[in-house]
C-alpha cells in the first residue's frame, strides 16, 4: 500500500509536445483581380517566400500566428498591361491571426489572419493611375504538418479598403523549426 501511495505522489502529468514554432518556405498562387479590377489586372501567377511564427503546444486547440510574405506576380490578359503584355507585381504583406484545431490530430489547423499589404506594379493601374498601393488583407487557410514540413493552403483577399482588389489561392511548402 505504501508503494502505491509513493507512486501516486511522484507521478506527474506528461507535458504536451511543442509544435515547431517557426517556418520558412516557398509559396505559389493563382491570382485574379475582382470586380472592375478583373479586367484591369487580369489573372496570373504569384511566387515567392513566406515566414511564420506560430508558437503552440500540441495539446492546445487555439493559438496565434504572425506571417510575412514577399511575392512576385505575373498577370496576363489585363487592360493595364500597355507597355508589355504581362503586368508584373510585387506584393509584401504582414498578417497576424489565430490558428484553430477542430480535429483530434495535432497536425492539422485552420487559420484566420488579417493584416496589411503593399503592392507595386510595373505599369500604372486605372482609375488612379498609380503604381504603388497599400491596403488591408484577409486570409482563411488550412495548415498540415508532415514531419519537419508545413503545407498550407490559403484563400486570400486584398487590398481591403483600397484598389486594386484581388483574390488568390495560395499553396505553401515550408520547413519548420524552433
Amino acid at each position: 500500500m505504501r508503494w502505491v501511495l509513493a507512486i501516486a505522489l511522484l507521478a506527474t502529468t506528461a507535458a504536451a509536445d511543442p509544435l515547431p514554432s517557426g517556418s520558412i518556405g516557398a509559396v505559389i498562387a493563382g491570382d485574379s483581380g475582382t470586380g472592375a479590377d478583373a479586367k484591369v489586372i487580369g489573372a496570373g501567377l504569384n511566387f515567392g517566400l513566406q515566414a511564420a511564427w506560430q508558437p503552440m503546444n500540441s495539446d492546445r486547440r487555439l493559438g496565434w500566428a504572425i506571417r510575412w510574405a514577399t511575392l512576385f506576380g505575373l498577370f496576363y490578359n489585363g487592360s493595364a498591361a500597355q507597355i508589355e503584355s504581362t503586368l508584373r507585381t510585387v506584393h509584401m504583406d504582414f498578417t497576424a491571426g489565430m490558428r484553430y484545431r477542430p480535429w483530434a490530430s495535432p497536425s492539422r489547423y485552420l487559420a484566420l489572419r488579417g493584416g496589411a499589404e503593399m503592392l507595386r506594379t510595373n505599369e500604372p493601374l486605372p482609375p488612379q493611375m498609380h503604381r504603388s498601393f497599400v491596403g488591408g488583407i484577409a486570409e482563411l487557410g488550412f495548415e498540415q504538418y508532415a514531419g519537419p514540413v508545413l503545407f498550407d493552403f490559403d484563400l486570400r483577399y486584398g487590398l481591403l479598403g483600397s484598389e486594386p482588389s484581388n483574390v488568390a489561392l495560395f499553396f505553401g511548402l515550408s520547413l519548420t523549426g524552433p
